[in-house]
């Protein structure tokens, strides 16, 4: 086997056996590394090891539904006060996720080339270290976030928003700015937690916070005159229970969890700043290049009428729910290879890059068979428009053949995050939204009159380029090579990017 090219098969020049009168010896040479070691060990046994990690996962994609039920659950309730609140508050949360929030996700992403191969190197001091100069990113970057935040009613207005929508959406900005160091600080601690392969963690803490977050909703929207605060009740409500959930992520790891990844606090944490600001920015250039071209091409679905637009609605909730499957799986699949090449597993991580690739298909065929089942009668859970609902089931097919190669794209993603490849990502997501997809879809959409169905088209075809770039770019990485990059870069001994060796 070579895991230095796209071939999957055994490679008789590269593999050979021995015995000896005790016991008999493999002899395989994957790239750069040699594994030497009996085929029980190196075979079968790593193959449900690596399958047994990557579903134990299984807390993460009822983390991250849970944790998207924390941002809607907002709009949910505002929605009911009026339609021009709902409107802002509408407004102000897609603001926020493209010029907030997926620039701090992309930040945090250049952690996991960092924290999950630092955690099993030798050294898992580095785990700290690492996440102490991340907190230190994040805090620079709220500053511009929450300049923008607090000024963003001009550009509304700039933009031909309704007057009073564009005072709605602002003033909910500016009241969603108290949400922004609990935010950054969960995802960056969330990353802690997972490098340690403390999954449960996450999940713990969400569960404990989901109720709280709509109780704390209701009455601060709906509640007492008292502590009644009417449309701004939401957002304070959302940035109470982020700053809940912080607390906890402290008081878990302070009080629950060994502090072998700690480093204490000193000059360290302020030294290769500039380094990791180069990844974080990678980082953002591969997260916030597919969120943004969501939010373009539900702005183009803007302009073919309400009903269509209500169907995008519904599409784009269906859609992102389901999504949480295969992120979980790219998350564990980050970790696991992370925490692999970390500890010099060649032959286990080869295995584990292709188990979590085939249980991504397998997810993802799994997902669109779902979504076919329920065709004519999901959008009824979200409206009792006839016309909407047709819309949706005319659109579902492509939407749940999104599904099959969304899943492929995540684990991929996950995969070569882990070996500091962020760069692969956001030039692949780039050329495949912004000059294939978004494109070809507003083309068919306006020109060719295939409306909302073609602007999935073109989301889909822009997946699907990813997908198979990324699959590419995994399938031609040889994983000795990884081992050793990985190994220097979290001992900060030389950049990382896309300029290594593969």
């Amino acid at each position: 086997m070579s895991y230095s090219s796209t071939s999957t098969m055994p490679d008789p020049s590269r593999s050979r056996s021995c015995s000896t009168s005790n016991d008999h010896l493999s002899v395989r040479s994957y790239g750069s590394v040699t594994v030497i070691g009996s085929p029980s060990e190196n075979g079968s046994t790593y193959k449900i090891r690596t399958f047994d990690d990557l579903v134990a996962a299984e807390d993460t994609p009822f983390t991250t539904l849970i944790e998207y039920s924390l941002v809607i659950t907002s709009i949910i309730t505002v929605g009911r006060l009026s339609t021009e609140k709902l409107a802002g508050a509408s407004l102000g949360s897609i603001t926020a996720g493209v010029t907030g929030f997926s620039i701090i996700q992309g930040f945090a992403c250049a952690l996991d080339s960092l924290l999950p191969a630092a955690w099993t190197s030798g050294n898992p001091t580095h785990v700290g270290l690492w996440t102490q100069r991340m907190l230190v990113l994040m805090a620079c970057l709220l500053v511009p976030i929450s300049v923008v935040w607090f000024n963003v009613e001009h550009i509304f207005l700039y933009l031909r928003q309704d007057p009073e929508v564009a005072r709605l959406g602002a003033l909910y900005l500016k009241c969603s700015v108290l949400q922004l160091p609990a935010y950054a600080f969960n995802a960056v601690v969330r990353r802690y937690f997972q490098a340690q392969k403390l999954l449960h963690v996450p999940s713990l803490i969400t569960l404990a916070v989901a109720p709280v977050n709509i109780g704390l909703n209701y009455l601060l929207v709906w509640g007492p005159e008292s502590i009644n605060l009417g449309f701004v009740g939401a957002p304070i409500a959302t940035a109470i229970s982020l700053t809940l959930m912080s607390t906890l992520y402290a008081v878990y790891g302070y009080m629950f969890t060994s502090h072998e990844a700690w480093h204490p606090v000193s000059i360290q944490s302020f030294s290769s700043l500039s380094k990791l600001l180069g990844m974080a920015l990678t980082g953002v250039g591969q997260s916030a290049a597919q969120w943004w071209s969501w939010e373009l091409i539900s702005l183009a679905a803007s302009q073919l009428g309400p009903t269509t637009l209500a169907a995008q609605s519904v599409l784009v909730m269906t859609s992102s729910t389901i999504y949480q499957i295969p992120y979980a799986l790219g998350v564990a699949s980050s970790v696991r290879i992370g925490n692999l090449l970390g500890a010099g597993n060649v032959l286990e991580v080869f295995v584990a890059s292709r188990v979590a690739s085939m249980l991504s298909l397998l997810g993802g065929i799994l997902s669109a068979t779902l979504l076919m089942s329920v065709r004519h009668r999901i959008a009824y859970l979200f409206t009792d428009d006839e016309r909407i609902a047709g819309l949706v089931a005319d659109i579902l097919p492509l939407v749940a053949a999104y599904q099959i190669v969304d899943g492929l794209a995540a684990v991929t993603a996950g995969m070569l995050r882990a070996c500091g490849k962020l760069s692969t990502g956001a030039v692949s997501n780039f050329i495949a939204y912004y000059m294939i997809g978004i494109p070809l879809g507003v083309y068919l959409a306006f020109r060719q009159n295939f409306g909302l169905r073609g602007l999935w088209i073109g989301l889909t075809a822009a997946l699907l380029f990813v997908a198979t770039v990324l699959w590419t770019a995994v399938l031609s990485l040889d994983w000795g090579v990884q081992i050793k990059n990985a190994k220097e870069r979290v001992e900060d001994k030389r950049p990382a990017g896309d300029s290594e060796r593969v």
